[in-house]
């Protein structure tokens, strides 16, 4: 599989927007340092993801993002696709990776499984990560190391 860091971070600050955006926008400041993601970065990124229409950007004074969708209807594999990360496990886009820029002899093997990634992706939406346990966990603790959330919403 051949998702780099812009498709992990891509879905790692939706889903952070996700479990903080109940209480109005979130700003790209607040999501960099909870997750540990450059804003500049990230700046990228929700470009991308306000351009199809996952997020909608909130100007002026306590601004930031929010989903433009519920959680149900965004798929992990909506987020990639929206950062125009491939999951490809084909090196067959690689020259170097082929014959002579021909298809090689496993080409459908590794075709089918990238088909297959994209569809186990599609099948996970930010709602069912959410409603994750672990990641409950995870935001409570992020939250209380980063000091950015109210105590109202430490107990999750």
């Amino acid at each position: 599989m051949r998702l780099t860091t812009k498709g992990r971070y891509a879905v790692t600050a939706m889903l952070d927007l996700a479990l903080h955006d109940q209480s109005g926008p979130v700003s790209l400041a607040d999501i960099s340092l909870r997750q540990g993601i450059s804003l500049s970065y990230l700046e990228q990124l929700f470009s991308k993801l306000r351009k199809q229409n996952l997020i909608n950007s909130i100007r002026g004074p306590g601004g930031g993002y929010q989903l433009q969708q519920p959680t149900c209807d965004i798929s992990i594999a909506d987020i990639i696709d929206a950062v125009n990360e491939s999951i490809d496990t084909t090196r067959c886009r690689d020259k170097r990776g082929c014959q002579d820029g021909e298809k090689c002899l496993t080409h459908h093997l590794w075709s089918d499984l990238s088909k297959q990634i994209h569809s186990f992706l599609s099948e996970i939406t930010l709602e069912s990560l959410m409603s994750k346990r672990e990641v409950q966990a995870t935001s409570a603790r992020q939250n209380r190391t980063t000091g950015l959330i109210s105590s109202q919403l430490l107990d999750i």
